[in-house]
């Protein structure tokens, strides 16, 4: 016997719908979310849609024939998800015509954020997310449905039955988690002012659910962030210090994963946790290149970003880590490496060209390369200078070792010159924090700069 919760998974496929995805994709993609939090799929089927019913979208023909297949099984099953956009009109008549709960698309991912936000914010952000998508319905009360955590989730918990029944507290509470979520920025907010004025590099991991993004993470900074092959296995961010080949460090850091038709209340609620992006020196979009979907993924990872405000105009230098390499046959992976190489002699590095890496975050094969691009990336706009400094000023000159690349330092009496390679963001804090120092000419007949030990 299992405890597990039993779960008929329908994808309507509208005709005419548009979209890169084949319908069975798409279906496989519900089941895995289905997967994410230990439902078990008895059955999984594409419904075709010619004429989408306003009562209950599905076909009477259709409705009926999944309430028979229910009823057919012995321990029916008392869920039923539908991978697609249901009104509340359509949720209530399909809940009565099968007898049994219904999940559309939007509840099941904010369900799966339910199960899997670890941090006082990230639970924040899906009590809100979760009352926000109640508000416009407020269906009856499920708690018979019990769950093993509490919250404001779908499948049951404490307090969904006086938040359904009671508007006026159902908006107080909203009240509440916004304002908590404004602390939270707030709090947020000053801590990337002071990674500022550190300055260490901000390099952010974006892409499609379980493209490999925590598993690349853990690689890169030996760390042990929770990577399985589970949709949305990550959803709180982690940021690690790592440094660079040359010996830069930069801050990493790993993101939630994104999805088609990811609900307009997450990109909402988590735009906190993703604001991390909008402040990334650079952006590494983790691709997992041997899915059949990679294209139609890219895509939605893009159209995401866009709505963030990130967009091809935007400066920042892209990289698209080309992951799961090891699961290519010899003649793809060949191919995929071809095009990583051809894309570091032209691409421009922007969010529709990016500069390519192709990589395994399994196995550690091309991650040495993915290290140098990200460090090409951050170092192109730097500039070389010569700044003087009182012979004195040890912290100047430790400020300038740390954070910058010292080619070459030499004393001119009183007076101590370093030959630096750094960004203007990083010129503009030093001189901020250090205003007895100047930029100086090279010294005449001064050989080539040479890197310090």
């Amino acid at each position: 016997m299992t405890d597990r919760e039993s779960v008929f998974v329908i994808h309507p496929a509208l005709k005419g719908a548009s979209g890169a995805r084949l319908p069975e994709a798409r279906l496989e993609e519900a089941v895995g979310l289905a997967a994410a939090i230990d439902l078990e799929v008895v059955e999984a089927e594409v419904a075709q849609v010619i004429q989408p019913r306003p009562a209950t979208l599905l076909g009477g023909g259709k409705v009926e024939e999944i309430r028979a297949r229910l009823d057919a099984y012995e321990h029916r099953p008392g869920l039923v998800i539908v991978d697609g956009a249901l009104t509340p009109v359509q949720h209530r008549n399909l809940e009565t015509a099968w007898n049994a709960k219904v999940l559309d698309r939007t509840a099941l991912i904010l369900e799966i954020f339910g199960a899997r936000a670890q941090t006082a914010e990230g639970r924040l952000q899906v009590d809100l997310a979760h009352l926000n998508y109640q508000r416009s319905r407020l269906v009856r009360s499920w708690t018979h449905l019990e769950r093993q955590r509490g919250g404001a989730g779908f499948l049951g918990g404490p307090g969904e039955r006086q938040i359904e029944s009671d508007r006026r507290a159902l908006d107080d509470k909203i009240l509440r988690l916004k304002k908590k979520l404004e602390e939270v920025r707030r709090t947020r907010t000053l801590q990337r002012a002071k990674r500022k004025r550190a300055p260490h590099p901000v390099v952010a991991l974006v892409g499609y659910t379980n493209a490999g993004k925590s598993t690349l993470f853990n690689r890169l900074t030996r760390a042990e962030v929770k990577a399985e092959d589970l949709l949305f296995a990550t959803l709180d961010p982690t940021m690690r210090a790592i440094d660079l080949p040359s010996g830069v460090r930069v801050i990493l850091s790993d993101t939630v994963g994104f999805i088609s038709d990811l609900p307009t209340q997450l990109v909402a609620a988590f735009r906190a946790t993703l604001e991390e992006v909008l402040e990334a020196d650079v952006i590494v979009h983790v691709r997992d290149i041997a899915h059949e979907d990679t294209d139609a993924q890219r895509a939605d990872v893009l159209g995401v970003l866009a709505e963030l405000g990130i967009t091809d105009e935007d400066d920042r230098p892209v990289i698209e880590a080309l992951n799961k390499i090891d699961s290519l046959d010899t003649e793809d992976r060949a191919s995929i490496e071809a095009i990583a190489r051809a894309s570091e002699a032209g691409a421009p590095g922007t969010m529709e060209t990016p500069i390519r890496a192709a990589v395994s975050a399994l196995t550690g094969e091309g991650v040495d390369r993915l290290l140098d691009l990200i460090e090409q990336a951050l170092t192109i706009a730097h500039e070389t200078l010569h700044i003087a400094i009182p012979a004195s000023d040890g912290s100047a000159r430790a400020w300038l070792h740390q954070r910058a690349e010292v080619m070459d330092e030499y004393a001119e009496g009183d007076v101590l010159v370093l030959v630096v390679r750094l960004s203007k963001k990083a010129r503009g804090q030093f001189f901020k924090t250090y205003p007895d120092a100047r930029e100086t000419a090279p010294a005449v007949g001064a050989e080539e700069p040479r890197r310090t030990a």
